[in-house]
Order: structure tokens, then sequence, then C-alpha cells
């Protein structure tokens, strides 16, 4: 393209697009960043701004996934409108519980496969189990690297009359079921859902939904109050706004809560 090239003062020809053109100096192909030549290679060893669980549940006409929006920093309630759930092309919703950056970096990988998969516009889209596979993929090769992204991850979506449920985790571990649950959710939550079972309406999902995390609310000093619903149907996806969850601390064991000293004997 012609339009690249100018001519400078010097009379010479000048190209805007060579590196180095506008007097920084192109970094060196072999050339060490000066913290690389110092440090050595390090792995993260341990989440460190993490989200607790997300619930999956289908229902009659599709699958609906909710989860809190508080980013802890240990146990430091920290950020208090973290959205985890991310929508990815018409029918897929994902959710991810475990490390912020690491989940971040998670939908950066998801966007940029979207974006190819517009770009071919060949009448075929990913399906939520192309998705599925996808990450399982992604996971099992940060695994092997023994730098994982620390997450687990719920697969949700609606395609061809059928929904779909499915997770990954972080060395790459998959599988579908009815129900799904993880972090404290998977010990709270499962039980609740297995018996409240898959022939609901989106109504009666919800109110599911809705008491499996008033129950993890009041037993994990990581969540909070705040929740957000996602629901993929034939019709496409809806994610709902995060709103305040309710909870009922008036019973009698809560307002008698004065320590009075050892019992004596």
């Amino acid at each position: 393209d012609n339009m690249s090239f100018m001519v400078a003062g010097n009379g010479n020809m000048f190209n805007p697009l060579t590196p180095g053109a506008f007097g920084t100096q192109a970094p060196r192909a072999n050339a060490p960043s000066s913290r690389a030549a110092v440090e050595p290679s390090t792995r993260t060893q341990q989440p460190i701004m993490t989200g607790t669980g997300v619930l999956g549940l289908k229902f009659k006409d599709g699958v609906m996934l909710a989860c809190d929006t508080l980013a802890s920093y240990g146990s430091t309630a920290l950020y208090r409108g973290v959205q985890r759930l991310q929508p990815l092309g018409d029918y897929t919703v994902i959710g991810g519980s475990g490390d912020i950056s690491d989940f971040q970096r998670i939908k950066t990988l998801l966007t940029e496969l979207n974006c190819f998969d517009e770009a071919y516009d060949d009448g075929c889209r990913m399906t939520p189990r192309d998705i599925h596979q996808y990450l399982g993929r992604v996971m099992y090769n940060r695994r092997n690297k023994f730098d994982p992204l620390w997450n687990q991850l719920i697969v949700a979506g609606y395609r061809d009359g059928k929904p779909f449920l499915g997770s990954v985790d972080l060395i790459g571990t998959m599988y579908e079921d009815e129900v799904m649950a993880t972090g404290f959710g998977s010990y709270m939550a499962l039980p609740l859902m297995r018996k409240a079972g898959s022939n609901l309406t989106k109504e009666e999902a919800k109110k599911v939904l809705e008491d499996c995390l008033r129950v993890d609310y009041c037993r994990n000093c990581r969540a909070t109050d705040m929740i957000q619903i996602a629901t993929v149907t034939e019709q496409g996806i809806e994610i709902g706004e995060p709103y305040k969850n309710t909870s009922y601390w008036d019973y009698e064991g809560f307002k008698n809560t004065n320590f009075r000293g050892p019992k004596a004997y």
C-alpha cells in the first residue's frame, strides 16, 4: 500500500509501520527483560482474589446459573460488585469461581474464540458442548505446564432444543450433569438441588437457586447476599441485574449472643 510510505524532511522514504519509526527502539528478539534476567521462573501457588461457588440447574425449558457478586481478598470482602456470569455467543453462559484474574484471562480467550467463530461466517456456530470441550483443553494444557488457571467453571447452554450443563476444573476434569455446584456450594447446595430435581418451571428453578444461595450465605464467610442469575432458553440468554437475596436474622438464638463468661460448676 503506497499510502503507508511518506517522504521525511531529509528526503528519505518513511514507513510508519516500521518498528522504531517514531523514535522508539524496537526490542531485540532474544533480549531478556531485566526482571526475567534476575528473577527465577515462578508459578501461582494459590489464588489471591477469589469468588465463591457457582450453581447450575436444568429445568423444563432450559438451564439456569446463579452466583453472588463478591470478590474476596483472602477472607476480606473487598469487591462486592463483581459479575462472574459471562455470556458467549447466542447459546452459552460461563460461570466461574476461584481466582478472579484467571477468570478474566479465560473470558479474554473466549471472546477471541467467539470473534474467530463469527468471522468465519459459515453458518455454523460453536455449540455449548464445543465451548465446554475447548475449556477442558485449555485447563488441561495449563495444568501440564504446572501453571494452572485457578478456576472451576460451569458451562450452561441451550441449542437445538437441548439444554447443556457441564463443568471444568483447574486440572481439566470435565463432566456433564443435571445439577452442578462449585466451591462451598458443592457441599451445601448440591443435595438441595438434587432433591428439587429438574422437572421445574423457570420460577421454581429460580426459587431453588435463591434458597441454595441463602443457605450458602448463612454458612460461608466468603459469600454475600447480592446475587445474580442467568437463564438460557430457546429464546436466548437472559442475565439479570444483581439483586439482594432475602435472609432472616431475627431468631432468638441470633438476638441473645452476649457472652456471659464461662459456666460455673
